[in-house]
């Protein structure tokens, strides 16, 4: 059993449907198939990608079940089958807690531990916790009770678990509580509660199969590369660094590694992701590595231009609008050029600009606020004209004057922003802006909030029109076959946080997984919709 769920940071938000997920072994690596039994195909205008303030996994897998469906080389299933322990596991958060569940199911498969398939036949339940809004903390201890009332044996990890008090007062019963990424702890607390099984002697393709990419539970076509963890900025609504510490980055030859053993695997979409990925490599002081042979720092810029070599689309995620960025989209430009849409440095920047008025940036701490944004942004565009730039903001912080709100306002009709979230400020325990002046009330908040997304709706409605007549090349994500219709994203597009391509009049030869060349037809709000096949 795995459960995959993630919050919005506003309860007015609007949700994707609830999907269930198949745990599959393919030959390569093992991943979470998503699909919604119940409506497969949402209405893109009842979904609101846009709407999304941060990059949420919002799956819930309450009625799922997780199949552990191990391939033999000669195909068909292992007749090794034994009972084995089997171990619940329920994931909550974003993406960067969900490469923590991928870490923590491929050491205890190694193990030998199986994926249960429900709570009756899990021999121990972990929760993967989130904490860092409070409507995220009551859902992490809701589903922590979940765990208990239908299993009995829970161990706790994740961001909520920095929170132990919190956690035993509300559900003592809980054997172990771990903080975020401790996965050593995670893996020993399971053998100590439920031992593991004995080695086996025999070939054992669940453990065999698995290689440097380990267990993925996303979509076999994308995944999440985690570069580093924590952060090492102390803006005043944010608790990140007291949950993951100070920026800690992985070696670029380990990122690069796992990023060619992910293409291998037949990912054709690398997501980035981090608290701070221009930052990456900073705490290493850029140290030198080898990767095929060649010196390579741990730099920025270095793994960009070497992820942008390997013929696959690369996402970056939460990127800080640093000087050195300017860099890293020439390589976007380039990579643009050079492979026809289908490989390299996508030119799509994720940027938490999260306000724009000078003293509510001040007010938050924010790195970079005295950089003048409007002015990095037209330079992209001009580096990079197909740039496309999302961000999320914040509304409603406390000291946040109408003046302040209204120079947000311009600044975004100014910046023209493709991909915009929002979120109504919200207090989070431990952090210092619960203690600043002149709070915003509720119904001031979510007044602003309204307004501010019909000024991104409409902007973003307005920059898709310009794509109608246009040919992309887009990924296709899902198969209607009823309505023989493809689910696809072009380059504009991240999973699970923007909008889709909807491509109708496919045929037999269109898969999941793979590249289409479409002509652009009509355009939404957040979605396009398109024919089959370029004119």
């Amino acid at each position: 059993m795995i459960k995959v769920k993630s919050f919005t940071q506003n309860s007015s938000l609007p949700k994707t449907h609830s999907q269930s997920a198949k745990f599959i072994l393919s030959q390569n690596t093992m991943t979470v198939q998503t699909f919604n039994p119940k409506n497969p195909n949402p209405n893109p205008s009842e979904v609101g990608y846009h709407h999304k303030a941060n990059h949420n996994q919002n799956r819930t897998l309450e009625e799922s079940a997780s199949l552990m469906q191990i391939a033999e080389p000669g195909g068909g299933l292992s007749s090794e089958i034994v009972k084995t322990p089997k171990v619940g596991f329920v994931s909550l958060g974003c993406p960067k807690a969900l490469v923590d569940s991928e870490r923590i199911i491929t050491e205890l498969t190694k193990e030998g531990y199986q994926v249960a398939k429900d709570y009756d036949g899990a021999d121990l339940v972990v929760v993967n916790t989130c904490g860092f809004i409070e409507s995220a903390v009551q859902e992490s201890l809701d589903a922590i009770g979940e765990a208990i009332t239908k299993n009995g044996k829970v161990i706790v990890t994740g961001c909520l678990g920095k929170d132990a008090e919190k956690i035993r007062t509300m559900h003592p019963a809980v054997l172990a509580v771990t903080g975020a990424h401790a996965y050593e702890e995670v893996v020993k607390a399971v053998t100590h509660h439920v031992p593991k099984p004995a080695k086996s002697k025999t070939y054992d393709p669940k453990i065999d199969l698995i290689n440097d990419a380990g267990i993925k539970l996303t979509p076999a076509h994308y995944a999440y590369v985690k570069i580093s963890e924590g952060c090492n900025h102390r803006c005043t609504f944010c608790i990140i660094p007291s949950l993951r510490g100070d920026l800690v980055s992985r070696t670029i030859d380990s990122v690069m590694n796992e990023a060619v053993a992910l293409r291998k695997a037949g990912v054709k979409e690398l997501l980035i992701i981090s608290q701070d990925t221009s930052a990456y490599g900073v705490d290493l002081r850029y140290k030198m590595a080898f990767w095929q042979g060649e010196p390579i720092k741990t730099k920025f810029f270095d793994m960009c231009q070497a992820l942008a070599r390997l013929g696959i689309w690369v996402r970056l995620h939460y990127v800080y609008p640093y000087p050195h960025v300017d860099d890293v989209v020439q390589i976007m430009a380039d990579s643009m050029k050079d492979s026809g849409g289908k490989g390299g440095l996508l030119p799509y920047l994720d940027i938490p600009f999260q306000h724009a008025s000078p003293s509510v940036l001040k007010a938050m701490k924010r790195p970079a606020m005295s950089e003048n944004t409007l002015e990095r942004i037209a330079r992209w565009r001009e580096i990079c004209p197909q740039i496309v730039i999302r961000s999320t903001f914040v509304v409603g912080f406390p000291g946040e004057t109408e003046e302040d709100f209204e120079y947000l306002l311009d600044w975004l009709k100014q910046a023209r922003l493709d991909r915009v979230g929002c979120f109504t400020y919200s207090e989070i325990d431990g952090a210092v802006a619960n203690g600043l002046p002149n709070p915003v009330p509720e119904s001031v908040k979510q007044e602003r909030y309204e307004r501010f997304m019909a000024v991104a709706q409409q902007i973003s409605e307005e920059k898709l029109q310009e794509k109608v007549g246009q040919t992309l090349v887009v990924l296709v994500d899902e198969i209607d076959t009823e309505e023989n219709i493809a689910i696809c994203r072009s380059y504009a597009d991240a999973p699970e946080i923007d909008g889709h391509v909807y491509v109708d009049n496919i045929d037999e030869t269109v898969k999941v997984g793979e590249f289409l060349t479409v002509t652009i037809d009509e355009a939404s709000e957040y979605d396009l919709f398109a024919s089959f096949g370029a004119v």
